[in-house]
C-alpha cells in the first residue's frame, strides 16, 4: 500500500512538472497557453518517463528521443481531436502547415519534439535521481 501511494505521488509530481513545462514552452513561443496543454504535457512527460524507466539501459538515447517525439505527437493528436475537433475550442490549427494531419499535428512539430524530448528525458531522469532517490542515469548515445 505504501509503494502504491508513493508511486501515485511520484506520477502526480511528474505529471505537473511536465505539464507546466509544456505550458511554459508554449508561452515562450506563442505568448499564451491553454489548460489542455497542461494535460498533454503532463501525460507526455509521464509516458516518456515510463518509456525511460522500462528501457533505460537497453535503449540508446537517440532511440528514446525518436519514441518520445512519437509519444508527444500521438498525445498532441489525441488531445487535439478532443479539444479542437470534438469540443471545437480551436486551441491550435496546423492546417496551413505542410505535412499536417487533420490540422492537429504536423511534421515540423514532430522534429521539434524530437529535439525537445532530450530535455524531457534528462529532466525526468535527474528528477527521479535527485528527488525520488532512484537509480543514477546512464546513457548510450546510439
Amino acid at each position: 500500500m505504501i509503494k502504491l501511494y508513493n508511486n501515485t505521488l511520484k506520477y502526480i509530481l511528474l505529471f505537473f512538472i511536465g505539464g507546466y513545462g509544456y505550458c511554459g514552452i508554449e508561452i515562450l513561443f506563442r505568448g499564451f497557453s491553454h489548460i489542455s496543454m497542461l494535460i498533454a504535457g503532463g501525460l507526455s512527460f509521464v509516458l516518456i518517463g515510463l518509456l525511460n524507466e522500462n528501457f533505460n539501459h537497453k535503449m540508446a538515447l537517440v532511440s528514446q528521443m525518436v519514441l518520445s517525439a512519437c509519444i508527444i505527437t500521438a498525445v498532441e493528436f489525441l488531445v487535439g481531436l478532443v479539444v479542437n475537433v470534438w469540443l471545437g475550442l480551436k486551441v491550435w490549427d496546423y492546417s496551413n502547415m505542410p505535412y499536417n494531419f487533420m490540422g492537429q499535428i504536423c511534421l515540423l512539430y514532430v522534429n521539434i519534439w524530437f529535439f525537445l524530448s532530450l530535455a524531457s528525458i534528462l529532466l525526468d531522469d535527474y528528477l527521479r535521481y535527485f528527488l525520488l532517490g532512484e537509480e543514477k542515469p546512464h546513457y548510450k548515445i546510439f
